[in-house]
């Protein structure tokens, strides 16, 4: 990026704070927060519908959690990407918010997100949350490159809670010992949801199937006692469940009822790339969670491929996991090795793959089961030929590795990618 360009783009996010401030100033929006290392978006749109059943609710766009995407979700717009006159369309949509009355949301729901140190500090000083809720903090984040250490990430991300009055509300992971062990640290009141532990927590949990086609999974919403049954339509994963826990916790204590959390939760759409459920070619499925990848969602998304009852093979489409700095040869490594006792073919992608098909060989996985690819579009196309009826391909890697490029080549109905899969828009097809 030449010197002008950075310019340039240092006065417009400038220029999109301060709108964001005067805005949020003249209009006095409540405001939900969500932060964590990983389920940050899912939690994010969860919390936004629960809300939404009794309360006028803006959520960010997609993922949008940086210093850009946070002010555009204030102004309610979308990025304009490297077009100049899209820039000074937002800024002066901007612009009319401040200067003109107009309807405004009562409740924001901000995903907010750290990929340097400092990142959410800055984020607090600007903006007065009056809830937060934490996703999960795993022993090695992402973006932990970038980062002193994995400590360091972990209070990078308290930094949102603790940034909360007394009169707040914050809502923790009880399963996660990192952010219980942060609990005393918080002025704010504390609500926790869980699977083992929690005042809302999430049990009896089931994958649901159709003809022996996975569909969802249902489970027991339990707060103080009271039970509603919940289903998830269109994903799997155990760990699918502590969105919906969090979008509770948050929803009950601002005013909607437990039956209205279950009907808002059952009608949510997850989003595009985190473990939902796509139907492949030759009436195969595809677990598509190409969004993004790191050590503990992989590992969550092979644990749900073990799980699934399934009458053709299980194939798992691991590219690169990036920004793990020190931790990335282990961490792909440790990957193959969990593989190796899953899948019946392991397919690589990208350089730091390589790793992956070494930890599966350590388990004595059968070599010629393993297929290496630079790029997401040649084993998609190798994927095309591969397939059979009834196989269950799980694909999951880094963003920048393109892997819904992969599951675009063999889905069943290609004509619906840009409702089902993620980095649809033109400008990241150009890339």
């Amino acid at each position: 990026m030449t010197k002008l360009k950075q310019l340039v783009k240092k006065i417009v996010i400038a220029l999109l704070w301060l709108e964001t401030r005067l805005i949020l100033l003249k209009y006095q929006p409540k405001i939900v927060g969500i932060t964590g290392s990983v389920g940050k978006t899912s939690t994010k749109d969860a919390i936004a519908a629960g809300l939404a059943q009794v309360h006028q609710v803006r959520a960010s766009a997609k993922s949008y959690n940086s210093d850009i995407g946070i002010p555009l979700t204030v102004i309610g717009q979308l990025s304009a990407w490297g077009f100049w006159w899209g820039w000074l369309k937002v800024l002066t949509e901007g612009l009319f918010l401040v200067v003109f009355k107009n309807p405004y949301p009562a409740w924001l729901v901000i995903e907010v997100g750290a990929d340097r140190p400092r990142d959410i500090v800055k984020v607090v000083r600007r903006i007065k949350f009056d809830a937060a809720a934490i996703s999960h903090l795993p022993e090695l984040p992402v973006h932990v490159e970038f980062f002193g250490s994995a400590e360091e990430v972990r209070a990078e991300k308290l930094a949102l809670p603790r940034s909360l009055a007394e009169s707040g509300l914050v809502v923790l992971n009880a399963d996660d010992q990192y952010q219980m062990d942060a609990r005393l640290k918080l002025k704010a009141h504390v609500i926790t949801y869980g699977l083992a532990a929690g005042e809302i927590r999430g049990e009896n949990i089931r994958l649901t199937y159709d003809d022996g086609v996975p569909t969802g999974i249902t489970f027991k919403l339990n707060y103080d006692g009271h039970v509603v049954p919940v289903k998830l339509n269109g994903v799997v994963g155990t760990h699918q469940i502590y969105p919906a826990l969090a979008a509770a916790a948050v929803s009950l204590k601002f005013g909607v009822n437990l039956f209205q959390v279950a009907e808002a939760l059952g009608g949510m759409v997850f989003p595009p790339g985190r473990l939902r459920l796509v139907p492949g070619i030759n009436q195969s499925l595809i677990l598509d969670d190409s969004y993004n990848s790191s050590p503990v969602a992989l590992t969550a998304a092979l644990n749900t491929l073990a799980e699934l009852k399934v009458t053709g093979r299980k194939i798992a489409v691991i590219g690169d996991m990036l920004e793990l700095g020190e931790h990335t040869i282990e961490a792909h490594k440790a990957a193959g090795r969990q593989a190796a006792g899953i899948v019946d073919t392991l397919i690589t992608v990208g350089v730091r793959s390589k790793f992956v098909a070494e930890g599966a060989k350590e388990k004595k996985f059968r070599a010629n089961k393993i297929h290496h690819f630079n790029t997401a579009l040649p084993a998609g196309q190798y994927l095309d030929k591969y397939l059979k009826t009834g196989d269950t391909v799980l694909v999951k890697g880094s963003q920048s590795i393109r892997l819904e490029k992969t599951v675009a080549e063999i889905m069943a109905e290609p004509d619906k990618k840009a409702l089902l899969l993620c980095r649809q828009e033109r400008q990241w097809q150009e890339r």
